[in-house]
């Protein structure tokens, strides 16, 4: 089977985008390749590094809600970053053969030094963020990765690591593919694309009463005044989520919101409903993850055991090649 590698920073509570957009995935790549599902917390201080207080929190509710949507760790090694020093120690050999022009320019980098241009980013750590993506990737001889194409540049970067560490000592680190996937846009609260930082999210372990509070408050057709006026369903958020989540009603809705026979509150209402069904057996499955005794660390020292031999194997070879054999 080949090797599947993903991670997902610590940095809040995961949502139906993060649902429709990686675990719904991660599902299924389980069942198809040997797969390794990483907390990376070194990455979450890349661009949290002045407030890493609730990191720890978000990395164990990020593992019950894996373990809750169907994650099973003995299908996929489900570990932290920080817990394989093997990781920092490939980083450190990469950044002595990256040059920095691959980094600079590097659309990712560049868009959010502007999009998160309230924080202090000017940082190494920041800037060398896709040297430790690619010992992430390769402290496990990962071969395939899940990307979004937003993410192809930072793939590629660490495909051009790779290749140069090859050149320069011999071959060693087969060069990672993406695995291209199209998600669903799940849209927020307020129209825009659910994400934390909008704080515009219905959380996947939101109480059922927060969940229509929230939905209650969504935006709608912006066109439609009145309960009288044709709606415009295609350019309604709640009927986006409608496509999602009323896979029996979202075409009789649509020609209802067109005519003018449903207003929005009820439709609102009725999604709602819709969304608290939906989540309601992931709910009652993360209750039973909670009552496991110690289920978080007993599932890291689980995904530990996978990894830390493919690292320490890696990190061996890579001393023989780069010429740090023992004396």
């Amino acid at each position: 089977m080949k090797r599947v590698l993903t991670g997902y920073r610590p940095t809040g509570r995961l949502h139906l985008g993060h649902y429709h957009g990686n675990i719904e995935h991660m599902l299924k790549l389980q069942n198809e390749y040997e797969c390794f599902f990483f907390i990376a917390d070194w990455h979450a201080l890349t661009t949290d590094y002045e407030n890493p207080e609730n990191i720890a929190e978000y990395t164990r509710e990020m593992i019950i809600d894996w373990l809750a949507a169907g994650i099973d760790p003995d299908k996929a090694a489900i570990y932290r970053q920080s817990d394989v020093r093997e990781v920092s120690e490939l980083a450190l050999y990469f950044g002595m053969i990256s040059p920095l022009g691959w980094l600079e320019r590097n659309p990712t980098y560049k868009e959010q030094l502007r999009e998160l241009k309230e924080r202090h980013l000017q940082t190494y750590g920041f800037l060398g963020y896709p040297v430790l993506q690619a010992a992430d990737i390769l402290i496990v001889k990962g071969e395939i990765v899940p990307v979004g194409e937003d993410q192809l540049p930072h793939l590629e970067l660490t495909r051009e690591i790779a290749r140069r560490f090859n050149f320069l000592y011999g071959e060693y680190f087969k060069e990672p593919q993406a695995l291209l996937s199209e998600t669903p846009r799940v849209p927020g609260i307020d129209g825009r694309k659910m994400s934390k930082s909008y704080g515009n999210a219905i959380f996947l372990s939101d109480a059922p009463d927060v969940i229509r509070n929230k939905v209650s408050a969504m935006f709608t057709d912006p066109r439609r005044i009145y309960l009288k006026d044709p709606g415009h369903p295609e350019e309604c958020p709640v009927f986006a989520l409608h496509k999602l989540y009323s896979a029996k009603r979202f075409n009789e809705i649509e020609k209802l919101c067109k005519n003018a026979e449903i207003g929005c509150t009820d439709c609102k209402k009725e999604l709602g409903e819709r969304l608290v069904e939906f989540l309601q057996p992931f709910q009652k499955k993360r209750e039973e993850v909670l009552s496991r005794e110690n289920v978080v660390s007993k599932v890291l020292k689980s995904g530990l055991e996978k990894v830390i031999p493919i690292a320490r194997e890696v990190i061996s070879d890579v001393h023989d090649l780069m010429g740090l054999k023992k004396i």
